[in-house]
């Protein structure tokens, strides 16, 4: 209703589900909603044009690797550098150690990101400054 038109909404429903006390090692490649509750040592990746993508990360949950998605709610702790495409909520127990790209952030109290931000759009944003008459 009030996002910009074009806007993907985060996905609603969790396809796929890295359970507590469960351990990846490897990259980990997603499409629709991924949700960590456990721990994984490898890079998380949505599959190339999937806008909808969403990414949970559970208070209890670490990455350690790169994360590209469209969109990431995260509770938990992220090691690396983070790239979102659309929306990053980070609620208050969230921590990023890493760069990370954003297109939109929401910080609760509490979140820490030891890093960079970089807003995505800036990049091709050029600024011009008033001339005077």
């Amino acid at each position: 209703m009030f996002g910009k038109k074009g806007e993907s909404r985060p996905q609603g429903r969790i396809d796929s589900l890295i359970g507590a006390g469960t351990r990846i090692e490897g990259s980990v490649h997603f499409t629709g909603g991924l949700r960590v509750d456990g721990e994984v040592k490898g890079g998380i990746h949505a599959v190339e044009g999937a806008s909808s993508s969403t990414l949970v990360v559970s208070e209890h949950a670490r990455i350690e690797g790169a994360v590209s998605v469209a969109h990431l709610v995260t509770n938990g702790t992220v090691v690396g550098p983070v790239a979102v495409s659309e929306s990053l909520e980070m609620q208050s127990k969230a921590r990023i150690v890493g760069d990370v790209e954003y297109a939109s952030v929401e910080m609760h109290q509490g979140a820490v990101i030891e890093g960079r931000l970089l807003h995505s759009q800036a990049k091709s944003t050029e600024l011009k400054l008033p001339t005077p008459d």
